[in-house]
């Protein structure tokens, strides 16, 4: 009998949406678009990098392509949280806006690993720490992160023409 293929638990629809979930529940009542979750999802994972507490994963080199591919998996991980009624979507004028169920807060709390515990405090810090800056703002600011981790780990030429 072959043995059932395990998925994958990083960046899935489930980590991203517990993280955009987490997110909402300190923002509480507050509502986010898409965008802001994405550089909020993003600060919070890589909190060290900017002048925040230690980051909640390792500080890989590549992390800074992270920010093409997470606004996709920030929507699926909403989706599936929105289909168990612990995210509520809100049109306005200017598009949809997220914002936590009051069943959210419970089901957050409930999560008690070291890892639960520690995501919930760097949302904090990040709904906290940009409360009132304009999501732009808060854009510039990881793609100012992207070019300086860019920076950081492209190869060097050296005299003689080795690397």
């Amino acid at each position: 009998m072959p043995s059932p293929q395990v998925k994958n638990p990083f960046n899935s629809p489930l980590e991203t949406g517990v993280r955009a979930l987490t997110i909402l529940v300190e923002a509480h009542p507050a509502e986010y678009d898409l965008q802001r979750l994405v550089e909020l999802d993003y600060l919070v994972v890589h909190s060290g990098d900017a002048g925040g507490p230690a980051s909640l994963h390792a500080p890989l080199p590549l992390r800074a392509g992270e920010l093409l591919v997470r606004r996709g998996l920030i929507e699926k991980g909403l989706a599936l949280m929105m289909s168990r009624g612990l995210i509520r979507r809100n049109l306005t004028g200017e598009g949809f806006r997220y914002y936590a169920d009051d069943s959210a807060g419970p089901f957050i709390s409930a999560l008690t690993t070291r890892y639960a515990r520690q995501l919930r405090a760097r949302a904090n810090w990040a709904v906290n720490r940009f409360d009132g800056v304009p999501t732009d703002d808060i854009r510039r600011i990881t793609h100012r992160l992207f070019e300086r981790w860019s920076s950081e780990f492209q190869t060097t030429k050296l005299p003689g023409g080795t690397a």
